[in-house]
């Protein structure tokens, strides 16, 4: 199959080229960056070997036109800007936010402009979700901040044992969630040694995301509480999501629920007690590693997830998606190996 990758010069852009270059199925066919179309592709990765002597190509929706799937990689308002041009024999992938939301009042308040439209929302390991990814033409990938905090809480909610009305979490990132684009508070000097809260109060832009999802499985009322932090790394996620009880129960139950939940997908892992999720264990993998606690003082679970946010919170997860997509497996060219110790 023909592949495209519009946005290829960013983070998740350079990370979807080098995934994808293995993937049995997919020929890159079209690999474009606006601002740096004419530059080769190394100078801007240059561990990429295997695309040395080639140059990112403009934005063209002929040229995408001329592609089976493609994935676009642009920041949020972007890709609703092409879409409507790239014809309906083509199948997209968007890892932009343009698509995610149902909601047109939760995309004016939180990213602003007129909402675009909804797609297929492209998490998988969710109940139902792999018969509409495969069923559709357009997915709308999963934010990292929501893929984390998502999988951590659905098993939770699903089966009822959380007041899902009052769930918190706090969330550090690697600061390649922040895109490429030069900024003084991602240099170095900023950043290495420090932590810093950011979006603080609420308004980050995955709250609304993560909240639609999880209400689709619950009755009741969903609101999330979350605080994202800047972590001095490149890249990985650890989310801790707290709610209370709606019960006694003990942790054994809820071991035994979150085995159950996730014991059809491939890239979802409850540790065994004792051990806990750490973002160089999963860092250039789809996985997305998941430890459980009671606190009993406060009657609260406490779960800790980690991912790669890179990975399966942008560019394998993305892939992860086009594989169903496409009638492929949906591990095709991935793996649940970390590079971290």
């Amino acid at each position: 199959m023909k592949i495209g990758v519009i946005g290829a010069s960013g983070y998740s852009g350079g990370e979807l080229l080098r995934l994808l270059i293995t993937h049995p199925h997919f020929e890159l066919e079209y690999i474009a960056a606006g601002s740096s179309a004419g530059q080769s592709i190394t100078s801007v990765h240059p561990g990429l070997r295997a695309f040395a002597g080639r140059v990112f190509e403009e934005t063209s929706v002929a040229r995408m036109n001329q592609c089976d799937l493609v994935f676009i990689a642009l920041p949020h308002g972007e890709s609703a800007k092409l879409v409507a041009q790239i014809d309906a024999s083509v199948k997209v992938v968007d890892l932009g936010a343009d698509f995610r939301l149902s909601s047109e009042s939760s995309w004016e308040k939180y990213y602003g402009g007129a909402h675009a439209g909804t797609w297929s929302y492209g998490l998988c390991e969710l109940p139902g979700a792999t018969a509409v990814i495969a069923s559709s033409s357009r997915v709308a990938n999963p934010g990292c901040y929501a893929t984390s905090i998502i999988t951590a809480a659905a098993p939770a909610i699903s089966a009822g044992i959380i007041d899902s009305s009052d769930i918190v979490v706090v969330a550090s990132s690697g600061t390649t969630g922040a895109g490429r684009k030069p900024s003084a508070r991602l240099l170095g000097s900023e950043v290495m040694g420090s932590l810093s809260s950011y979006k603080f109060g609420g308004v980050h832009q995955h709250t609304p995301e993560i909240e639609e999802t999880l209400q689709k499985l619950t009755k009741g009322d969903v609101k999330v509480s979350f605080t994202p932090i800047l972590a001095p790394m490149p890249r990985g996620i650890l989310a801790t999501t707290t709610a209370k009880l709606a019960g006694a129960f003990d942790i054994k139950t809820v071991r035994v629920l979150y085995e159950n939940f996730y014991a059809q997908c491939d890239f979802v892992t409850l540790l065994p007690e004792g051990e806990l999720p750490a973002t160089s264990s999963v860092v250039g993998s789809n996985s997305v590693v998941i430890q459980v606690a009671i606190d009993s003082h406060t009657k609260r679970l406490v779960i800790s997830s980690a991912i790669d946010n890179l990975g399966k919170g942008a560019s394998s997860q993305a892939i992860q998606n086009a594989n169903i997509m496409c009638g492929f497996s949906p591990s095709l060219g991935l793996t649940n190996i970390g590079l971290g110790a």
